[in-house]
């Protein structure tokens, strides 16, 4: 059962609780509470082992392909949170025995794991446990733990095996090589691991310190074993003994910078790896947690100042949340890396990107953290190799961006079968990977929003130019002419509601990949006038002068759907003309997909349902260039596809959140923004068995203030437009523009704004131009 009213004092709001223990409902901790810094993350299993239990370690960008058949994904690494512990000789699992007070508890603000229960033993021995772990965001490399033990009414004998497993799969599938392992000193723990086909060196030690009333207990019983090594110590514990466990591990790859420079030795990575864990051992876990603590507060905290003067302190912890872990899977220390669509915290989606990237997570690292969202598009940038490669490979020009990406160069790595046809029995064929293709406009349009929220023209100068005209040159050749409509079509795609397979005119590839043009002409033509030595560079390289004709030809004669007499936009050809069926079971189920116990995928591709935002999501980015579509149209396609929609993909609640305030239904918007936030802090106790969900998380964020602060891009200014809910009685928080940090405090009467510099800030703000250098204030009662 999870509870999230148990921080008290400076915490409150801060804390995820989980009270009671069930064996058979373990993944939705163990992905909600994960811990990570965006070079690894560890699920947040428990220490002793269960049988449902799920034990994932990932590094970033280590991606690795078994074999023929299968695709790459983030392989799961050595396991090092497991302790075996014993109690007079028996296994000890909370399965067993009696156990009263126990929590286990994510404190965001520390970014810190917590578990502690009170156990009496089937032989009424009683004991008090407490467990700490943290991945620090001090040191990227390190995973700290600790283990109290505190004996009650009799005297016990406490054993317990910690170390190193590297016995670990990925449901299975088995990504390593067994490399050395040794022991140093009966103390320091070192396993080596080999990626089977990507060749990355995985450098794993860890190392101990046991007390028993503040007396170091040493030389353990040292243990070796096929893919395992560990340490086995025991303790006698008179009543009121304490035990006291720290256990330090730090974790390398070959592929790390400066590691994966040519030159750099396998023995040079041990060496490095080991040092470091010996330095962090003379500090010690109290220590070292202090400075993991400082850094969230001073690179986290301090930096976004988020915060809810509400009614609801569940809103404010969901936003916290939401930060929490957006900062946890984020790779900010390396561009050759993305993010995957369950962060690092399952093997959901195999730790492959997305568009949810682009559409649902990058805006709140363009908005408050430019740095971390230039990072994520140079990913992107390199990824550029691949995506020429998928073009190429389908008889296509420019960039074609995969839909599920991995290591910057892999290109495609779409598995090509899913889960089970219902009606069939057989495989479900994955066609996202083939006809999914607005994923390459959503790219250019996530270049477009940073380089005008942020002004960065070194980026624009090294990467977003190149991206945009070699994107823009794949939807050139992608065109489909049709002869009886005079026009440009482009048929057979997924668009973003991915329970329409196989359409034509998608009304959200289409205008994407006219915006995709269309900004690749502006840019042309801007570079032509102001810039020429970069587009001679690049139109050496990309033949810009022949694709800049065909843009300005075929923008012209695209097929962009519009409005009918109701005012509402197709979502492709034939959406309108489909049988509708009564969907409320469906909408008002727990969980999702349960349409598919019903029918299959062909029988829904018949159905006017849809599974996520797709024409709204449209209006919600456009808007953001131009106005495209006016509030009339907005209304009324909002009326028609939200009751069609099912919200069965994570990231539609929040962009219909955005878009119902916008219609000034505060109320609803409030709702559905309620909604996403329960997607992983819900009650439902198996939302989250195979990890977070990453998108929808933005997609908190931005649903507060992209939705209810109004904060939009407009064209070349900020607009602010805010619309609280009725419980929010104030919202601050800070972002960036053009790199000048932005203080803004909303209440139900006022707005403020402050900036620290000298910055003109060109504003919008409830439809009227405004200025704001150093201070703006604005009251708007009557709005």
């Amino acid at each position: 059962m999870m509870n999230y009213t148990y921080g008290k004092g400076e915490y409150e709001n801060w804390i995820v609780s989980e009270t009671e223990f069930s064996p058979d409902t373990l993944g939705k901790c163990e992905s909600i509470m994960y811990l990570g810094n965006g070079y690894m993350g560890l699920r947040s299993v428990t220490e002793e082992p269960y049988l449902k239990e799920v034990r994932n370690l990932f590094v970033n960008g280590t991606f690795n392909k078994f074999g023929e058949g299968e695709v790459t994904e983030l392989p799961n690494l050595a396991d090092v949170s497991r302790i075996d512990l014993r109690i007079d000789g028996e296994r000890f699992s909370l399965e067993i025995g009696n156990t009263e007070n126990y929590i286990r508890q994510l404190n965001l603000k520390e970014a810190e794991l917590i578990r502690q229960f009170d156990w009496t033993s089937p032989k009424g021995k009683t004991l008090r446990f407490r467990f700490r772990r943290f991945v620090s965001l001090d040191n990227l490399h390190l995973i700290g733990m600790k283990m109290e033990i505190e004996n009650g009414n009799e005297p016990v004998t406490i054993s317990f095996d910690s170390g190193i497993d590297g016995r670990m799969t990925n449901s299975g599938t088995q990504h390593f090589l067994e490399g050395e392992k040794r022991i140093f000193d009966k103390r320091f723990i070192q396993l080596l691991q080999h990626t089977t086909e990507s060749k990355i060196d995985i450098v794993m030690n860890a190392a101990h310190k046991v007390l028993v009333n503040d007396t170091e207990l040493k030389n353990p019983l040292m243990n070796i074993d096929r893919r395992k090594i560990w340490l086995t110590f025991e303790a006698e514990l008179a009543p009121g003994d304490k035990l006291e466990m720290e256990k330090l591990t730090t974790v390398y790859t070959s592929i790390d910078r400066p590691f994966s420079e040519k030159g750099t030795t396998l023995q040079k990575l041990r060496e490095v790896a080991l040092q470091d864990l010996k330095t962090s051992l003379d500090i010690g876990y109290d220590e070292l947690f202090q400075k993991h603590v400082q850094a969230w507060k001073e690179r986290v905290w301090n930096r976004y100042n988020l915060h809810i003067q509400t009614k609801d302190g569940f809103d404010l912890l969901s936003l916290r949340f939401a930060i929490y872990h957006l900062t946890a899977m984020a790779p900010a220390h390396d561009e050759r890396m993305g993010i995957g669509a369950k962060a690092l915290s399952g093997e959901g989606y195999k730790g492959h990107s997305f568009w949810d990237t682009e559409i649902f997570i990058l805006p709140f690292f363009i908005y408050t953290n430019p740095r971390v969202a230039r990072s994520l598009l140079t990913y992107r940038y390199l990824g550029l190799e691949g995506a020429r490669k998928k073009a190429k490979e389908n008889d296509y020009e420019g960039a074609m961006y995969p839909w599920e990406a991995a290591w910057p160069s892999d290109g495609e790595v779409t598995p090509v079968w899913g889960a089970v046809d219902i009606v069939t029995g057989k495989q479900t064929r994955i066609w996202s990977g083939y006809i999914e293709q607005h994923i390459t406009a959503d790219i250019a349009f996530a270049v477009y929003q940073y380089y005008q929220i942020t002004g960065d023209q070194d980026f624009m100068d090294q990467y977003g130019y190149e991206m945009v005209f070699d994107t823009a040159k794949f939807w050139a050749s992608r065109l489909e002419w049709n002869e009886e409509h005079g026009r440009y079509h482009i048929n057979d795609v997924i668009g973003p509601d991915e329970y329409k397979e196989h359409v034509n005119n998608n009304a959200f590839t289409n205008y994407m990949a006219h915006f995709n043009m269309k900004l690749a002409i502006n840019y042309y033509e801007e570079l032509k006038r102001n810039h020429s030595p970069i587009l001679n560079r690049l139109n050496e390289k990309l033949n810009l002068d022949k694709a800049y004709s065909l843009w300005l030809d075929r923008s012209e004669k695209i097929y962009l759907p519009e409005p009918n007499e109701n005012f509402v936009i197709p979502q492709d050809d034939t959406y309108l003309q489909l049988k509708e069926i009564d969907l409320t079971k469906y909408k008002q189920s727990k969980k999702v997909g349960t349409l598919f116990l019903d029918y299959n995928l062909e029988q829904v591709n018949q159905m006017q349902v849809t599974k996520q935002a797709d024409v709204l999501v449209l209006f919600y980015l456009l808007n953001q260039v131009e106005p495209f579509f006016n509030e009339e149209v907005k209304r009324a396609n909002f009326h028609y596809y939200e009751p069609r929609t099912l919200h069965d993909s994570s990231l539609s609640l929040s962009t219909h959140a955005i878009l119902a305030n916008d219609l000034g239904d505060t109320q609803l918007a409030y709702s559905l923004f309620r909604r996403a936030a329960e997607i992983d802090l819900g009650p439902f106790m198996h939302s989250s068995d195979h990890g977070i969900h990453a998108a929808s998380i933005g997609g908190i964020w931005q649903a507060a203030v992209c939705g209810f602060a109004g904060i939009r891009l407009e064209g070349d200014r900020l607009s602010i437009h805010p619309k609280l809910p009725d419980h929010w009685e104030e919202l601050t928080f800070t972002i960036y523009w053009k790199d000048e940090p932005v203080s803004i405090k909303i209440t139900k009467y006022r707005l403020t704004i402050r900036t620290k510099g000298e910055k003109e800030i060109p504003l919008t703000v409830f439809g009227e131009r405004h200025v704001c250098q150093g201070e703006l204030e604005i009251s708007y009662l009557s709005k």
